[in-house]
C-alpha cells in the first residue's frame, strides 16, 4: 500500500509539472494563480511532499482543471485514448494525509467526457475544508451518500445528508465536508465541467 501511496505521489508530481508547462506557468505564476507557495509546489512537483487535499484543489484551480484530474496518468494527460473502462484494480486511490479520508477515481481517466465519478470514504469525526476558487471551468458537483451521514458546509448553508440523499452544488462558494458521527461514511461525487466562455 505504501508503495501504490508513493507512485500515486510520483503521479502527482509529473501531472502538476506537465499542466503546469503546457500552461506556460513559471512556479512564481502558479503560486500567484493558486494561493499555494513556490516552495510547496516545487516540493510537489518533484514528489518530495504529500499534498492535502486542500492544497491539491488550489493548485487545480490554478491549473484549470478539476481535482480528480491530478491523479490521472500521464498517457491520459497526453490525450491518448485509454478505452472505455476502468477496472477496479486500475482505479487510483488516494489518502488526504490530514483527515485521512480516501478517494478513489471511478471514471475512466483521459475519455473526452464532461463527467467524472469518484468514490470517497470519509472517517469518523473528521472534516475537510475547501477555498472557493475562480476557475476557468465552471464546476457543478453532486454528492449522493451511499453509506452514513454527512454534513456538508456550502457558504454559509449546512446540509445533513444520510444514506441515500444528494446534495448539488458549484466550486463558487467555500465547502466544508464533515462527517459527525463515529462511523465511517460512503459517498459518491459527480463532477461535471463546464468552459466558460472568455471575453
Amino acid at each position: 500500500m505504501k508503495d501504490k501511496a508513493s507512485d500515486l505521489n510520483q503521479r502527482i508530481a509529473q501531472r502538476v509539472r506537465d499542466l503546469r508547462t503546457a500552461h506556460g506557468l513559471p512556479l512564481d505564476a502558479l503560486a500567484d494563480k493558486s494561493g499555494v507557495s513556490r516552495s510547496m509546489i516545487s516540493l510537489i512537483e518533484r514528489g518530495e511532499s504529500s499534498p492535502t487535499a486542500a492544497v491539491l484543489d488550489k493548485l487545480a484551480a490554478g491549473l484549470g482543471v478539476t481535482l480528480a484530474s491530478l491523479f490521472d496518468a500521464p498517457a491520459a494527460a497526453s490525450g491518448a485514448p485509454s478505452g472505455p473502462v476502468a477496472r477496479r484494480d486500475d482505479q487510483p486511490v488516494w489518502k488526504d494525509p490530514a483527515s485521512g479520508y480516501v478517494r478513489r477515481n471511478v471514471s475512466p481517466p483521459g475519455l473526452p467526457q464532461p463527467l467524472h465519478i469518484v468514490e470517497v470514504l470519509f472517517p469518523a469525526g473528521r472534516r475537510v475544508a475547501f477555498e472557493s476558487s475562480v476557475r476557468d471551468t465552471h464546476l457543478h458537483q453532486q454528492v449522493w451518500i451511499l453509506e452514513g451521514t454527512m454534513d456538508i458546509t456550502v457558504g454559509g448553508e449546512r446540509h445533513r445528508l444520510r444514506t441515500g440523499d444528494c446534495l448539488a452544488m458549484q466550486h463558487d462558494l467555500p465547502k466544508m465536508f464533515h462527517n459527525p458521527t463515529r462511523k465511517r461514511a460512503r459517498y459518491a461525487v459527480v463532477i461535471a465541467s463546464e468552459t466558460s466562455t472568455k471575453r
